[in-house]
């Protein structure tokens, strides 16, 4: 080991409680060495597979295979965890220079033509093995993986397939490097207290403290989740909703148009060269949805579900308009969540600020736990001893009801500069079972949010939806930590787009369901019980405008479908094609110079593309699922257990159909779904 590899805690072996990445020890010039030390480690892993002169098998070349390039995988796991959650300039910089050079290595493995032959031959010859089913899936899994990523392409198909992949993974990358800087860059610094009417005590007091840490006197408000989402529900200043509006609404648009075209040409240019007809052909056959005929069928099946009650909603609002402001109010895409507040508040006698004090999220922590405890008899404890990437991040070890320890949960809740926007579950260590040994490899996830932050007078309160997000990231992490396969790369999460979000989706439910909010929902000073009356209030308006928020969901589903279900390249305006596409489901006129597809990083920089669908397909498993807690009892073991038995522990070692029935005892129906959201009736 060379002298710079000997001060690399990436290089070792981690001698850390659980085996967790020693944050602590690892310095940002740490990364470039252990990844290029880990290619080529790798490299020589492959060649020892290729040049073994034993008889291709499943344990010479697919076990040996998918135990390859640790050093590499640890490495870029940190790298990953810092371009999400505690990103900088030198850290872009790193990512965009390694980038062409990870698109290469990945490219030399799927086309190396001798590793090729071998998997080709154990695959043709598996019947001559006796293979579990973990092992068929692997075999089978891992075939197609080569061979739909051009391992029987000719040499000029390989290079040009080398050149399209090395394009797009610099292109998704300087796409979401975009986003950030320009979200960053932005506030709206308000001076004059008279504009920050309607504004509830906990937005100004955080742009107080916002404003404070950006050394500015005033009011700072951001596009960061809750700065904005609390300006835009409840500030009265029109013209300032606007300009937060404009500023979310054309990010990217500058720096992202061009990149959104040459994406979507380069994949449709991939898919035609691997022999399919469109981007998403390519990508369907592997999911539940299995092509783009079924997800359309979805989509618009929904659409004629939602639309009658989505165009309720919003003359409902239009009403209230127009008798507080006049007949001649035209209501745009910035008055929306303020006046549907308004409407909400005037129906239901309740709004999300008044949910906050009952909403500590220490306490809504505890809720949660207990939730899982509840169901799953689960335990989790603080260990202050595992290291982190950010003082923020506190970091819990799992045990399951019988006390054996089942992995180690990252948590880390509040928005700050090297953060992404959003919310998101990751995986730091996937879970195996050592075929030697027979020792259960535990995983670590991590819980990445942009919560309500603390101030200097009040802890960290949540809205319900912040909740809601909690809920939906802790059910992957669930799905993650509960895992019990054999080989990592089935592991946890490793499923069908359209099948992931299940779990997350399915723990949503509990939200709004009053036997879960009464265990831990006390305010924050006085120890009271949240009120009974909020309680039914919550209840009451869970489906508040979900006519307007399935549309708006099914236009994002079919935006992405519009971009990589092409059978052409695109040449045209990519605001006037984005129009084109959503401007039926849109219940507002598009605004000139705002485009969604310059920030969707769900489907340009996330792995969504073509799959953005999955949220609404996976909405009908998750109400279906649940229908079943409701009719066995919303916390009921023997369910729970099944639940856990059948979708949570199993990743990706069967079929999800197969292993959703096996829960349900049938295929799932849009029944579950309609009723939930009241619109059709019991």
């Amino acid at each position: 080991m060379t002298d710079k590899a000997a001060n690399n805690s990436l290089f070792k072996k981690y001698r850390t409680p659980r085996g967790t990445i020693p944050f602590d020890q690892i310095r940002f010039e740490h990364l470039e060495p252990a990844i290029m030390e880990g290619i080529k480690r790798e490299d020589k892993e492959i060649e020892a597979i290729v040049n073994n002169p034993a008889t291709p098998n499943f344990a010479n070349t697919f076990e040996a295979y998918s135990q390859s390039g640790d050093l590499l995988e640890k490495a870029l796991t940190v790298l990953e965890v810092f371009l999400d959650a505690e990103s900088s300039d030198k850290v872009q910089k790193l990512a965009q220079k390694i980038s062409p050079l990870l698109t290469e290595h990945s490219n030399n493995i799927l086309l190396n033509p001798k590793l090729f032959e071998r998997i080709k031959y154990v695959y043709k010859n598996r019947k001559n093995e006796n293979l579990n089913t973990e092992q068929k899936i692997i075999l089978k899994e891992t075939y197609k993986g080569f061979a739909e990523n051009g391992a029987n392409l000719g040499k000029r198909g390989k290079e040009k397939l080398r050149k399209l992949t090395e394009q797009l993974s610099l292109l998704s990358l300087q796409y979401s490097d975009n986003i950030l800087k320009e979200t960053n860059d932005f506030s709206l610094v308000i001076t004059d207290k008279a504009q920050l009417g309607g504004l509830p005590e906990s937005a100004v007091e955080a742009a107080k403290e916002t404003a404070k840490e950006k050394g500015v006197k005033g009011w700072v408000f951001t596009l960061k989740g809750p700065s904005y989402r609390s300006f835009m529900t409840y500030s009265n200043q029109r013209d300032l909703r606007k300009q937060l509006y404009m500023a979310r609404n054309t990010l990217g648009v500058k720096s992202n148009t061009d990149i959104v075209k040459q994406i979507v040409n380069l994949r449709l240019e991939m898919a035609k060269l691997l022999h399919n007809h469109t981007c998403a052909e390519g990508i369907l056959k592997d999911r539940m949805a299995k092509n783009a005929k079924n997800v359309y069928s979805l989509l618009h099946q929904l659409e004629e579900a939602y639309r009658p009650t989505a165009d309720q909603e919003k003359a409902e609002v239009e009403a209230m308009v127009r008798k507080e402001v006049g007949g001649d109010f035209q209501l745009m895409p910035w008055d929306w969540a303020y006046y549907s507040q308004k409407l909400r508040e005037q129906l239901f006698h309740y709004n999300s600020e008044m949910l906050r004090p009952y909403l500590e999220l220490d306490r809504v922590i505890k809720g949660v736990f207990g939730l899982a405890g509840r169901l799953y008899g689960i335990h989790f404890r603080r260990n202050k001893k595992i290291s982190t990437y950010h003082p923020d991040v506190k970091v819990y070890e799992v045990y399951d009801k019988d006390y054996t320890y089942l992995g180690v949960l990252y948590t880390d809740f509040h928005p700050r500069k090297g953060k992404q926007s959003g919310a998101w579950m990751s995986e730091l260590k996937g879970q195996w079972i050592d075929k030697r040994t027979g020792k259960d490899s535990r995983p670590h996830v991590s819980l990445v949010m942009n919560f309500s932050k603390p101030t200097a007078r009040k802890p960290a309160l949540l809205t319900l939806g912040e909740v809601t997000t909690f809920l939906h990231e802790f059910g992957h992490s669930l799905h993650g930590l509960f895992s019990k396969v054999h080989y990592e790369s089935l592991c946890g999460t490793n499923v069908p787009r359209d099948f992931v979000e299940l779990p997350s989706q399915f723990m949503e439910n509990y939200a709004t369901e009053e036997e879960f909010l009464s265990t831990f929902a006390r305010h924050y000073k006085t120890g009271e019980s949240i009120p009974s009356d909020y309680i039914k209030a919550i209840k009451a308006a869970r489906n508040f405008h979900c006519g307007e928020s399935c549309l708006a969901q099914i236009s994002f589903a079919l935006l992405d479908m519009a971009w990589h279900d092409r059978t052409e390249p695109f040449e045209g305006d990519v605001e006037a094609y984005e129009r084109q596409v959503m401007e039926r489901l849109d219940i507002f006129p598009k605004i000139k110079g705002t485009c969604m597809s310059t920030n969707f990083s769900h489907i340009f920089a996330g792995g969504y593309a073509a799959g953005y669908y999955g949220y609404k397909w996976a909405e009908v498993l998750d109400a279906d699922a649940f229908s079943l807690f409701k009719e066995k009892g919303l916390f009921d073991r023997d369910t729970a257990d099944s639940f856990r038995k059948h979708i949570l522990s199993r990743g990706g070692t069967d079929d999800p159909m197969k292993l959703y029935k096996k829960f349900r005892g049938r295929k799932p129906t849009i029944d579950a779904l309609l009723t939930r959201n009241g619109i059709t009736k019991k």
